[in-house]
């Protein structure tokens, strides 16, 4: 049952539908996948295989009883381990939280759940999804299929590299700086951060509340949508849901063109820090993309320049105070004695991994008294001019494009001591968290230096989701008739045979 690893979600659903296999059948084979190669790749934190077989056995029945099924049963996904999931720890790839069984089960899993989805497993995170890389983790770091030796991008790490190592054709993951889209374009798959609001964070873990986004990565456009569709909607008990349509993903991904669609190169998003071979590879996508059809233009962005050092102020003031809660009072990890502030002191001090300290230092300095106006409060009204400049954009283009990343995946360690080289893996992806629209990243070819894969960003307007697939989709099949077959199967790394 090899070939059923390298199925599209969308291509093993239908296969399903047809009673060519059954869902026990797909998800034994995915099961058997994980055996065979995680001890490389270490996406996973948590494999649940008895209670998938379980739920994939229920799948087929309900099929076999003639009960409509949606697209996504009996299709595994992956989920990024601070989605909480009853039956299944939820650790956020951390190790305050140790062994944490969460009492109640996140909107977006139960929907995937009453969907029958397969829920295969939890994956490897940087700590409280601070990060880019997943060296983060309090359980060590994931790697790159395509080169066990670089790092799968971060925070949504394990979910992107158990997507292109083709151990779940569908994984969750969490968008807050980039944590969908850049770990996405180093594994060469497909991510969505949806418009902020569109998607429900009730039982994800919050790093930061008002950019926190949970998003699709996938092998394949289509496939995204898919999970996209299923996951989103209004949900009450999340206050920043939006309560309005889902945007038709699916139909757009079905149907890619770009024919007359007005496109912005965002030129800040170039020059110093860019990787040769990425930026040679966006420029052969723009072409593409002139060439289909579309109009192209540039667009100057002149406050994304400001983002980083806002991001910076905003995302760990938020943290410092979402991480209060980790205290060794109440569950998780419980170490040291006598008072209650030094249980706390101890707790927090064996429990916190380097970087997430350094961001709650941070972000309690940016709020303390004295500091607010200065450093929040200014950083703010930064991304208030970021989502204007946002607004113009939109005003003359329909979509902006750039690199999802300015380079390829680097060796694991080799920014480890660095956080600010680390932080500038996401350069191109925190303007629009700041500013809460929506926006992809779909492979665009391997850079020449390292073989290793690129990805395109399209952002759109809030509520515009759809734009994204519109375009992504067109790119995708343009591509994948050049190349001849899915950029995958270039991987040099961890063959998916």
């Amino acid at each position: 049952m090899d070939e059923l690893i390298t199925m599209t979600a969308a291509e093993l659903s239908a296969a399903m539908a047809a009673g060519d296999v059954s869902a026990a059948d797909v998800t034994e084979a995915h099961l058997d996948r994980i055996a065979a190669v995680d001890d490389r790749v270490k996406a996973f934190l948590h494999v649940a295989a008895d209670d998938a077989r379980a739920r994939a056995r229920e799948v087929d029945a309900r099929r076999k009883a003639g009960e409509p099924l949606g697209p996504l049963a009996g299709v595994p996904v992956a989920v990024k381990d601070l989605f909480t999931t009853i039956g299944m720890p939820t650790t956020c790839g951390s190790k305050i939280l140790g062994d944490w069984h969460p009492p109640y089960e996140s909107t977006i899993t139960q929907r995937l759940r009453n969907a029958g989805a397969i829920l295969i497993g939890k994956t490897n995170m940087d700590e409280f999804a601070m990060g880019s890389s997943t060296e983060n983790s309090g359980f060590g770091p994931s790697h790159n299929p395509w080169d066990l030796a670089k790092v799968p991008g971060g925070s949504s790490g394990g979910s992107a590299a158990a997507v292109a190592a083709h151990m779940a054709p569908l994984a969750l993951g969490t968008d807050t700086g980039g944590s969908i889209r850049q770990p996405a374009a180093v594994c060469g798959i497909v991510g969505t951060k949806p418009t902020y609001g569109g998607s429900s964070r009730y039982g994800v873990v919050a790093f930061a509340s008002s950019l926190d986004t949970p998003g699709p990565l996938g092998r394949t456009v289509l496939d995204a949508a898919l999970l996209h569709e299923v996951m989103s909607g209004h949900d009450p008990m999340d206050s920043t849901s939006i309560n309005a349509p889902v945007p038709p993903v699916v139909e757009a991904a079905r149907h890619g063109d770009v024919a007359g669609l007005r496109i912005g190169v965002v030129s800040e998003f170039a020059g110093d820090g860019y990787q040769p071979g990425v930026m040679a590879r966006f420029t052969e996508a723009v072409e593409l993309l002139e060439s289909l059809g579309a109009k192209v233009t540039e667009i100057s962005c002149p406050h994304f320049k400001y983002a980083l050092p806002a991001y910076y102020l905003i995302a760990p003031s938020e943290a410092s105070s979402n991480l209060a809660r980790f205290d060794g009072m109440r569950y998780g990890l419980r170490t040291g004695s006598g008072s209650a502030e030094e249980v706390m002191a101890a707790t927090r001090a064996a429990g916190f991994g380097a970087e997430v300290k350094r961001r709650i230092m941070l972000g309690t300095y940016a709020l303390s008294s004295g500091y607010y106006d200065a450093y929040y409060g200014k950083a703010q009204q930064v991304r208030t001019l970021i989502i204007q400049d946002f607004d113009a954009a939109f005003g003359q283009v329909d979509v902006l494009v750039s690199p999802a990343t300015p380079t390829t995946a680097f060796p694991i360690g080799e920014r480890a001591d660095d956080p600010m080289a680390m932080y500038l893996a996401d350069l191109c992806t925190i303007p629009t968290d700041l500013a809460g629209n929506a926006a992809i990243s779909v492979p665009c070819g391997l850079a020449d230096e390292d073989g290793l894969p690129a990805g395109l960003q399209v952002m759109a307007p809030p509520l515009a989701d759809d734009r994204l697939y519109r375009v992504a989709a067109a790119v995708e099949a343009a591509f994948n008739e050049r190349w001849g077959h899915p950029l995958l199967a270039d991987a040099k790394g961890l063959s998916a045979r």
